[in-house]
C-alpha cells in the first residue's frame, strides 16, 4: 500500500540520505483523469468508428440521421413473411414488393410472390444488409411491402363532393382516436352506412397506415379520409355550411335512441371521441347536441370503432 516503508521499494535513496516515498501526498501525487468515457466517445474503439461510419453513410442519403426517417406522410414498410401476405391479401396499395436475394422460400413466399405477380407489382431483389437498411431494422423474414403516402384530401373536400352529386352530406370525425385499426374499423362501417368521408385531425390522430388499411376490409378505396390542421375550425366550417354536428359520448345528454328524426335526416357531421379520453372540450363546446350510446350493464365505454358503428347504424336507419 501506499505510505508502508516495509515494502520494497519504499526507501528512496538520494545525497539527501534515504526517504520515504510520497504516497500519494503532497506535490508528487496522482492526478485522477475523471470518469471513463463511453465507448463511442473513444477514437479508436469500435465502437466510435461504427458511430463515424453510420454518421458518413446518412450524410450521403442527406440526412444526419442514422436511421431511416419516418412520418405519417411518408413511406410506409409492411416487412415479415405473414404481414406482407396479409396484406397483399387485403388488396392494400403497393408500389414496390421487395426480396431478399437467395432466399429459401415456403408456401407463404411461394404465394406472396403469386399475389405480387397477379397484381403487375414492381419485383425487386435486394441484399439482406440492403433490406435491413430499408425496413429500419424490422424483422422482414426475406420480404418487405413499400406503401406510397395516403392522398389525403381537405375536409371542405368532402362536403363540396357530397353538394355536387346532389346529397345531404353524412360525414365523420374523430378526435384522438390514435388507433389506426380503430380508424380502419371506422372507415369499414362507414361504408357500409352511407357516410361520404371521415376526417381526422392533422396531430395526435390515426393515420392511414397499412393496419388501418387491412382493417378496413377494402373500404378505403370507397370512402376518402381527409386531414385537418385543426378540427375545431373544420367542425365549426360545416356548421356554417349547414351540418348538425353531433358528439358522441358516454355521458351525452340525449340517449342515440331518442335523436330527432329531422336531425339525422339534414346534413350531419357524428364526432367520434378516443376511447381513454373522449373528445376535447373545445370540439365537444363545438357539437350542436351530445348523444350516448345506452349500455345495458357495467360497461364504462366502448371502443371508438364499435361505437361509431353503432351510432352510424342508427342514425343511417333515421335517415332512410
Amino acid at each position: 500500500m501506499a505510505g508502508n516503508s516495509q515494502r520494497r521499494g519504499a526507501i528512496r535513496n538520494s545525497k539527501k540520505g534515504p526517504s520515504v516515498g510520497s504516497g500519494g501526498r503532497g506535490k508528487q501525487r496522482l492526478e485522477g483523469r475523471g470518469p471513463t468515457p463511453k465507448a463511442i466517445e473513444r477514437d479508436k474503439h469500435p465502437a466510435a468508428k461504427r458511430k463515424r461510419l453510420a454518421e458518413r453513410s446518412a450524410e450521403k442519403r442527406g440526412s444526419t440521421r442514422t436511421s431511416r426517417p419516418r412520418d405519417r406522410d411518408g413511406i410506409e414498410w409492411v416487412a415479415g413473411r405473414n404481414s406482407v401476405l396479409e396484406a397483399l391479401r387485403a388488396n392494400i396499395p403497393t408500389s414496390a414488393f421487395y426480396m431478399q436475394q437467395y432466399l429459401d422460400g415456403d408456401d407463404r413466399v411461394k404465394e406472396i410472390i403469386q399475389i405480387a405477380h397477379d397484381r403487375g407489382l414492381p419485383f425487386l431483389e435486394s441484399p439482406r444488409g440492403e433490406l435491413d437498411r430499408m425496413t429500419d431494422g424490422a424483422v422482414h423474414q426475406g420480404v418487405a411491402l413499400r406503401i406510397p403516402p395516403y392522398s389525403y384530401l381537405e375536409p371542405e373536400d368532402i362536403i363540396n363532393d357530397a353538394f355536387d352529386a346532389n346529397a345531404v352530406p353524412f360525414i365523420v370525425a374523430l378526435d384522438g382516436v390514435t388507433d389506426p385499426r380503430n380508424l380502419g374499423a371506422v372507415i369499414r362501417s362507414s361504408a357500409a352506412f352511407g357516410v361520404d368521408g371521415v376526417v381526422v385531425p392533422e396531430r395526435r390522430s390515426a393515420g392511414m397506415t397499412a393496419s388501418a388499411w387491412k382493417t378496413s376490409a377494402g373500404a378505403a378505396t370507397r370512402v376518402p379520409v381527409a386531414r385537418a390542421i385543426n378540427l375545431t375550425r373544420a367542425l365549426v366550417a360545416y356548421k356554417k355550411a349547414g351540418c348538425t354536428i353531433i358528439g358522441l359520448d358516454s355521458d351525452g345528454e340525449v340517449e342515440l335512441g331518442s335523436l330527432n328524426p329531422k336531425i339525422a335526416k339534414g346534413p350531419v357531421v357524428l364526432v367520434v371521441g378516443g376511447e381513454a379520453t373522449g373528445m376535447s372540450r373545445l370540439v365537444r363546446d363545438t357539437c350542436d347536441i351530445v348523444v350516448s350510446i345506452q349500455m345495458y350493464d357495467d360497461t364504462e365505454s366502448l371502443n371508438a370503432g364499435v361505437a361509431a358503428g353503432v351510432a352510424l347504424y342508427q342514425i343511417a336507419k333515421l335517415r332512410d
